[in-house]
């Protein structure tokens, strides 16, 4: 039987954790996760993190693996991706890897392309000033220095408009001329399922998960981490709300209604994302026996 990598995507609160241990009690396999922070050992509460039940569940790999002080991104990801699933399936034909970060389940289906170190001077000076100046600037920032990029760009996601500007910054050129579209080849099969729900229902289980993690101590977890909130790992929903009420900008109220409207405008970047992927097949996170039945009819074809 030829091997095969089971992809759960789908937006944040969506319920990829628990389909993911389901599928992985099934087949008797691992989990590799794809969300960019959970990997993270101080951050627990804000990453959604799975329990210590959940972790007892099913053999999880990409969790608690860093420190928030580590540099971690798509490419080194993609190298660590590979190696969990080349464990995984040296005893078992099926591996499964879940997650939101769109970008890290690329990297690990398809590769990513090798970008040249930026500049980190210029890195801390435009993170610096976007924090001043807000995503307006950012945008007509950008803009202006690398229109190529801009055209086509997620005009309301700052970390991909930060990341495109300070590149172009340090290297002189668009970052859109590193990129070969190029998918590398993988010694597997990869079957993508995809989660979603009506927007109104899955905003009002946003809405509740954020007050679910204030209640388990969100911000004493985040007061814990205020010596380190610069860190670019910090540098997320959940975190920089509550650093700016522990500075005294806002008030714990007005805090979490923007970590709530910030998760769901992530959410909806997400499926943005995930919808321009046509091998992405579709499911209601309920719908536990359709998808098993689709994942039995196509494995190993």
């Amino acid at each position: 039987m030829s091997k095969t990598l089971i992809v759960i995507a789908g937006p944040t609160a969506i319920g990829k954790t628990a389909l993911s241990i389901q599928l992985a009690q099934h087949f008797n396999t691992g989990i590799i996760s794809a969300d960019s922070r959970q990997c993270y050992r101080e951050m627990n509460i804000g990453t959604a993190k799975p329990n210590r039940e959940e972790l007892a569940n099913a053999q999880h790999y990409f969790i608690d693996t860093h420190s928030i002080s580590e540099e971690v991104n798509a490419g080194s990801y993609e190298k660590l991706a590979l190696g969990y699933a080349k464990e995984i399936f040296s005893g078992n034909d099926i591996a499964i890897a879940v997650g939101g970060t769109g970008l890290y389940i690329k990297a690990l289906c398809e590769g990513i392309d090798e970008m040249p170190d930026v500049n980190p001077e210029i890195e801390r000076s435009i993170n610096e000033q976007f924090k001043e100046k807000g995503l307006a600037w950012l945008q007509q920032k950008l803009h202006d220095e690398d229109p190529l990029f801009f055209e086509h760009a997620e005009k309301n996601n700052p970390h991909r408009l930060l990341r495109a500007l300070v590149f172009k910054l340090s290297m002189g050129k668009s970052i859109t001329l590193f990129k070969t579209g190029i998918k590398k080849e993988r010694p597997f099969n990869i079957l993508k399922i995809g989660l979603e729900l009506p927007r109104t229902t899955l905003y009002e289980r946003i809405n509740l998960r954020v007050m679910q993690m204030m209640k388990e101590g969100l911000l004493e977890e985040v007061k814990s981490l205020l010596p380190f909130k610069d860190l670019k790992s910090l540098q997320t929903v959940g975190y920089t709300e509550l650093f700016d009420f522990l500075q005294g900008n806002t008030t714990l109220e007005k805090a979490v209604g923007l970590i709530q409207q910030h998760t769901r405008n992530y959410a909806k970047r997400q499926m943005t994302w995930f919808k321009k992927d046509r091998d992405i097949h579709w499911f209601l996170p309920n719908d536990y026996s359709g998808i098993l039945a689709y994942l039995e009819k196509h494995i190993g074809n």
